[in-house]
């Protein structure tokens, strides 16, 4: 009985030892893990703290000034209300707002926003291959993004949108960047972006919204998109920005699906460029690019459509891999 006893305390023992010790490490790991997780969440809102943030239209004193800026802002975030296929104003876009590419009326940090649209312009754009305005940049979104036609330097409209993103960015000094202006410029993949993944991905996160077929959903007024086209006859033409992929992935990876922001971002890298790559695959408007890029050099490398000053294909210039095309180009200007 004695032996008996004592084999049993041994085994106790040693049971209870192990569990201890286990708790203790698992404590001790998950206090590791919520250490990280709080020291993450500080430097991100340290980081946050210093975005951009736009100039207060409440602030503005002079009363005209201040309903020219305030209708600009209605023009960016219903623009198809004004100048849509059913606009009160003109009828000369495709039904999408500036917004839907221009995220909050152009204010949220990394949502394509105006930040460093004033402190930048005029500026040389290698595009167009001149010095461009501000009536140039506008009209280039309404004639691609918005697959219409462009406004004159004397309409309301266009006197409305220029006020509206020259005063909120008015708070960032001349030729200085805004931070957190544009969109994110994600790292380039070591493998070309994957459209079947990405359909994949789309059909999870973003068919809800956007539809199966791409076509999004208009609202009840029918005059403007609750969630644009990515693609078919009413999205953007292939001359816009974001039909590069790299422009896409940067734009959807922090502020998509809905909700998505830099502080809680809902897609990684690899599902940026994928759905990026499904959603550029599909059919929308085409437009003559032949004016653009005269310095055939300086096109991006997932400019999607040649003649290019390199011997990748049209295929890799816009699915990627781009490093290998990058480093090519660095080499060649080396």
């Amino acid at each position: 009985m004695t032996i008996i006893f004592l084999v049993m305390g041994l085994f106790l023992v040693m049971f209870f030892n192990s569990s201890i010790t286990s708790w203790f490490q698992n404590s001790h790991s998950n206090l590791d893990s919520l250490y990280i997780d709080a020291k993450k969440k500080v430097m991100v809102q340290n980081e946050t703290a210093k975005f951009w943030k736009p100039a207060d239209i409440n602030l503005i004193a002079d009363a005209t000034l201040k309903q020219e800026v305030e209708y600009g802002k209605d023009l960016i975030a219903h623009t198809a209300k004004y100048l849509g296929p059913n606009g009160s104003v003109k009828q000369i876009t495709n039904g999408m707002n500036c917004n839907n590419c221009h995220l909050d009326a152009g204010t949220k940090p990394w949502g394509n926003n105006y930040g460093s649209v004033y402190s930048m312009y005029p500026k040389m754009r290698a595009r167009s291959g001149q010095v461009e305005n501000l009536y140039k940049r506008v009209n280039d979104c309404m004639e691609r993004s918005l697959n219409g036609q462009p406004l004159t330097k004397d309409d309301r409209e266009m006197k409305a949108m220029i006020a509206y993103i020259e005063y909120i960015g008015s708070n960032v000094p001349k030729g200085k960047e805004a931070n957190a202006a544009g969109m994110y410029d994600l790292e380039y993949l070591d493998r070309a972006a994957d459209p079947a993944k990405g359909k994949t991905l789309y059909d999870a996160k973003c068919a809800s919204c956007h539809q199966v077929n791409g076509e999004g959903i208009l609202a009840v007024d029918k005059k403007e998109y609750t969630y644009p086209p990515l693609w078919g006859k009413n999205s953007y033409n292939s001359g816009a920005g974001l039909f590069r992929i790299s422009r896409f992935a940067g734009y959807i990876k922090y502020n998509m699906p809905l909700g998505a922001s830099y502080e809680n971002p809902q897609l990684s890298d690899e599902e940026s460029w994928d759905i990026a790559a499904y959603v550029e695959s599909l059919d929308r408007p085409s437009k003559d690019l032949r004016q653009d890029w005269p310095d055939i050099s300086k096109k991006p490398v997932d400019h999607p459509f040649g003649p290019f000053s390199d011997s990748f294909t049209e295929m890799q210039h816009k699915f990627g891999p781009f490093k290998p095309i990058k480093e090519a180009k660095k080499k060649k200007e080396n």
